[in-house]
Formats: structure tokens, sequence, C-alpha cells
């Protein structure tokens, strides 16, 4: 089930590097869901540009931002073509109903 992306101007980047590639990933580097969804997207041969939190200036606020959207935990959070997927537990869900592939063509990443 895909959210509708609405991130104020004030989102420290997070809106515009949602929409720089068909596939983007929040993520931090000591995650191990964020491990696992970015495992994932390999897998299935999507080459996903991925954002570290916890290696950017701005992570924190990153983050903050993208919990004030829905996403709890913060990461890993999935963009497939501009719009907020969810989670971990969303993007395996999609995975394991059949939907995730569709949706990935569908955003031109496969």
């Amino acid at each position: 089930m895909e959210r509708a992306m609405f991130l104020p101007p004030s989102d420290f980047g997070v809106a515009r590097l949602a929409t720089q590639s068909s596939v983007v990933i929040f993520s931090k580097t000591s995650c191990c869901m964020s491990y696992s969804i970015k495992t994932l997207f390999n897998e299935l041969k999507v080459n996903a540009v991925v954002h570290e939190l916890d290696q950017d200036p701005r992570g924190k606020e990153m983050e903050r931002v993208l919990l004030r959207h829905g996403c709890k935990p913060s990461v890993p959070a999935v963009f497939i073509g501009g719009a907020l997927i969810g989670g971990a537990n969303e993007v395996m869900s999609l995975h394991l109903s059949g939907s995730l592939v569709p949706l990935l063509i569908r955003a031109g990443a496969l």
C-alpha cells in the first residue's frame, strides 16, 4: 500500500532526496532491518539510492522528519517512485504478497 508523500519545505532535503531515484532508502549503517531491506533490493537487482542517516550531518533532523510522517521506526524508510512506502514491515508485506515487483516495474526500477 502506497502512502502519499507530503513533506514540508523545511524537511532538511528529505523530499528532494526521496525523488532523486526510482527507489530511495533512508537507512542507518548499524540497523539490521535496514541491512535486510538493502539486501532484498540488491537481490532483486534494484539499484536503490541509499542515504545513511548516521553518516549525514543533517541525519538527525531528517530522521525526525521521517518520524513525523509515519516512519516508526524511522529507518529503514523506503520511497518508490517518490512515494513513501514505509519501513521493513511494509516492504516485506508487499514482497510476500507479490506486490513489490510490479510496484518496482511501474516505478521504472526494474
